[in-house]
């Protein structure tokens, strides 16, 4: 440990910071770095190699410890707290477990950490659970101080790819080395004091850290195809038929890696991105649908959002055998999944592509919690997704887009929720790994998704991309918590819009994302009253003429509207009578009913809360109309539709 006065002369002793090589200026603090110099056995299914990192203590504190991760020991046996959460095991036979061996581990002046090194599990308390490591410093490390560590560990792959792992001559790797913690103080997220956030890994839960810089060496025999989140600087030939690659990577939040001799190899480039594509070499077919869906994303990210800063990114559609590494993400590198047989009209491989791509925005610029606050990026990411594909591939065909049966994306985002038996179990202010009766993913992605649909239809879609640039432009390479994004939203709804949803959003946020009520408005009933002339002894002015039209052909004509759940939102309704006129209505929504009366010559034919489907929030669409005498027409078709596609599919399937 130094001083921070001696910082850039101990790194550059230490080879730990080379010059910028990406960026002209560092995007981050660079609280952490990392020098990974490692050997794949491609016969033990290991990696060998050290690793030099460093860890500056930013905070106002003295800390007395450092904690990094271990992931990799997740997969050492079936009492790790994700495989107990899993109910699962990582395998019965020799090769199928993984894990991470540390070897050795001195600080910048050889001094010995391993006595001082012991396994934590603060979150449940696990003794079997070995994924985060306490080490005891020699001396605290002071406000400004860096703690420089020296490593020689191994780390064994699972042969059952749960993101990470091999199969047969395919290796992808990811969560493989020691892994610094983020120590949050005083105006970090909700931290009231300093401490160190360092989860376990569960099955539920994805990930947390600093933008680091990499710089990382791999040897492994020529055979492989490799590609990894950095940009690669050399590559050399090494003894026994062998090569090195050496990758450089800077400010993001994680580095990993794949090979395989299957891969092929292809490059494009958006506007000064350049773009590696690696595929099987029988998807073929599959290439210009990946590299068209990327940079579709990137222009729609680009222009709403914010612009990706990296020169480069790599993707991954893995094989077969590696499907367990599709559809996951570390900033700069994303897997995404296809196959050779993929019909063009399922848009699902495009799917994987924006979504994964996504999170290089929200989980790596953006850089949340995701232990904490999954919502936050997996749900602000479907957010985005969404309205990726179903701008680019049809607003009623983001999904599918076939001549008997079209699907957009929104819909099938939507029905994850709706559907979900147990939509109200739990609200977004659960950790990952807390979520009951199966919820995560639906909590997470669809719901938190379809909340800020719902914000979208009632402030704008214009407002919405100004809350993501200036969360982009006030968070970007931070670690912003869910009440950072909610006072982004805040500050622009009221600077574009006053007062007119209110002093702030938060009635919105509190009843939808941390509430667990449902929001459902319906249409109770029309009533066409017809008005009679007056009759018997009249002692007042008759005021039921209307415009000199005889009593006779006049109607009181009213729509009764109910709200059933509990979530209470401002809803258009649209009213449409028999002469072909129509009013549209605005209703709070505060109310369990209300009323519009009309009193007219033309009855009410039609009514429609929501006409534009702008609340997506609500549970149940069809009680959201009514017509006095309906058009079977529709369904019929609709059947006519569903029958034929089925029998299409028969004839596919026979073929």
């Amino acid at each position: 440990m130094r001083k921070n006065l001696y910082l850039f002369f101990l790194i550059i002793s230490t080879h730990l910071c080379y010059p910028q090589i990406i960026n002209k200026i560092p995007l981050s603090e660079r609280i952490t770095g990392y020098q990974i110099d490692v050997q794949l056995d491609p016969v033990r299914k290991c990696i060998n190699g050290t690793l030099k990192g460093y860890w500056v203590n930013k905070s106002p504190e003295t800390v007395p410890d450092i904690r990094m991760h271990l992931y990799m020991n997740a997969f050492r046996s079936n009492r790790s707290t994700f495989y107990k959460e899993a109910g699962d095991s990582p395998g019965i036979n020799e090769t199928d477990p993984g894990w991470i061996e540390i070897f050795s581990f001195t600080d910048n002046q050889n001094r010995d950490l391993l006595p001082s090194m012991k396994f934590i599990s603060p979150d449940d308390g696990n003794p079997e659970d070995r994924t985060v490591i306490s080490v005891t410093l020699p001396e605290p490390a002071k406000p400004g101080d860096t703690v420089f560590v020296n490593i020689v560990f191994e780390t064994k792959l699972p042969s059952r790819i749960i993101r990470t792992g091999f199969s047969d001559d395919f290796y992808f790797v990811a969560q493989w080395f020691p892994k610094f913690g983020v120590y949050e103080f005083e105006g970090i997220r909700y931290a009231g004091k300093g401490e160190w956030n360092c989860h376990q890994f569960h099955r539920n839960s994805e990930f947390y850290s600093y933008h680091s810089v990499y710089d990382v060496t791999i040897t492994l025999p020529e055979k492989f195809i490799v590609g990894s989140g950095g940009m690669l600087i050399s590559e050399e030939k090494s003894a026994n038929n062998t090569k090195k690659l050496t990758y450089r990577a800077e400010d993001i939040v994680d580095f990993a890696w794949t090979a395989w001799p299957g891969y092929s190899v292809f490059k494009d480039k958006w506007n000064n991105v350049d773009i590696t594509l690696l595929i099987p070499g029988n998807r073929i077919n599959q290439v210009e649908r990946q590299l068209t869906a990327v940079r579709n994303a990137l222009e729609y990210l680009d222009r709403n959002v914010g612009p990706y800063p990296w020169q480069y990114l790599t993707f991954v559609d893995p094989p077969a055998k590696g499907g367990g590494a599709g559809g996951m993400e570390y900033t700069t590198l994303f897997t995404s999944s296809s196959s050779p047989v993929m019909p063009p009209f399922i848009h699902v491989p495009e799917m994987v592509t924006v979504h994964e791509f996504g999170h290089a925005y929200f989980m790596g610029i953006l850089a949340s919690n995701e232990f904490e606050e999954p919502w936050l990026d997996e749900g602000v990411n479907s957010y985005w997704e969404v309205r990726m594909m179903d701008y680019y591939y049809g607003s009623k065909s983001g999904m599918i887009d076939h001549p008997l049966l079209k699907i957009p994306d929104i819909t099938s985002t939507r029905l994850g929720y709706v559907s979900s038996p147990s939509r109200q179990a739990t609200t977004n202010a659960e950790y990952s790994w807390n979520y009951p009766h199966g919820t995560y993913g639906m909590m997470s992605y669809q719901k938190a998704a379809i909340i800020l649909h719902t914000l979208t239809g009632i402030v704008g879609e214009e407002t919405m991309n100004e809350i993501f640039r200036e969360y982009y432009r006030k968070w970007a390479f931070k670690h912003p918590s869910g009440k950072d994004f909610i006072d982004v939203a805040n500050e622009v709804v009221r600077k574009i819009h006053g007062d007119r949803f209110g002093q702030d959003l938060n009635w919105f946020f509190d009843q939808t994302l941390y509430g667990t009520g449902i929001c459902d408005y319906k249409v109770a009933d029309i009533i066409n009253q017809k008005l009679r002339k007056p009759e018997g002894r009249i002692d007042s002015h008759d005021t039921l003429s209307y415009e000199g039209t005889d009593t006779d052909s006049l109607y009181s004509a009213t729509v009764q509207l109910e709200r059933i759940g509990e979530v209470t939102l401002p809803v258009e309704v649209l009213i449409h009578f028999e002469d072909g006129t129509e009013k549209q209505e605005e209703w709070d929504g505060k109310s369990r009913y209300r009323d519009f009366t009309y009193t007219g010559t033309a009855k009410i034919e039609w009514v429609k809360i929501d006409p534009q489907f702008k609340i997506k929030m609500d549970v149940n669409y069809k009680n959201n109309s009514m017509k006095l005498n309906p058009d079977r027409t529709p369904l019929k078709r609709l059947v006519k539709k569903f029958v034929a596609f089925i029998q299409f599919f028969i004839t596919l399937n026979a073929v």
